[in-house]
């Protein structure tokens, strides 16, 4: 078996019955790059860390490109929004001005992780379920119930939705979704804490006379959870598409 170009795949194998075969995978010259011990029954299935969305494989937003991934009927940025002027040690306002907290107030963190927002300043100064807030035009902030369709297309799996590298043990995210998700914590005007722990998404829904709801990851073996928090802790955003 030869192709035309060695691509970098990954191999998902079930298990390896009595009765097998070996599949060589070679480069153009004919030399061998891997054997793959197979049975009859047995199949491959070649992976990526997610789709792009079709017709949509980036965007560019305040300066920064963003990639996008399908899953399932959704289309996602793959990275945390990272829009806004840094501020610290005081809180967000409507003042016309796009804010963001950097974790610890290192903006090199706002460059790996994203900023964080409080639900306010995210949403821009509106209430109203899946509004653009702070996404790019044509994009929004998912309601609660659009975060729940993305659980529930990766079964619920948190290690799907999580990037290679973060969570530990029963934990380790996957990233077979292609999400992408990073454990970025949480901050505020005053302190910061969880980097690697947990990882929370801001919805666009809030109950009356209760909190905003939220999207969370963790770092351990626990599935995806969805809770209210405090308008002013500083999450990250993640934008779907309208």
């Amino acid at each position: 078996m030869k192709k035309k170009t060695l691509l970098t795949i990954i191999f998902i194998l079930f298990p390896i019955f009595v009765l097998s075969q070996t599949l060589h995978i070679h480069k153009n010259d004919g030399t061998t790059v891997i054997d793959v011990i197979i049975s009859e029954i047995d199949s491959i299935t070649f992976t990526t860390y997610g789709t792009p969305c079709q017709g949509i494989p980036n965007v560019t937003y305040e300066g920064k490109t963003y990639h996008t991934v399908q899953i399932g009927d959704q289309c996602w940025l793959k990275e945390n929004l990272d829009v806004g002027e840094m501020i610290q040690g005081v809180a967000m306002t409507d003042n016309a001005i796009l804010e963001k907290y950097c974790y610890d107030n290192n903006p090199s963190n706002c460059e790996t992780f994203g900023g964080l927002y409080q639900w306010n300043e995210a949403m821009q100064y509106v209430a109203t379920e899946g509004v653009q807030g702070i996404c790019p035009s044509g994009w929004h902030i998912p309601t609660n119930a659009e975060l729940q369709i993305l659980g529930d297309a990766v079964g619920g799996d948190a290690n799907s939705l999580k990037a290679v590298g973060e969570g530990t043990g029963d934990g380790a995210g996957t990233n077979t979704s292609g999400f992408s998700g990073l454990l970025a914590g949480a901050g505020g005007s005053n302190s910061f804490g969880n980097l690697h722990i947990h990882g929370n998404f801001w919805s666009s829904t809030k109950v009356p006379l209760s909190n905003p709801n939220f999207l969370g990851l963790s770092n351990d073996g626990g599935g995806i959870y969805f809770s209210s928090w405090d308008r002013n802790a500083g999450f990250s955003i993640r934008c779907l598409k309208d």
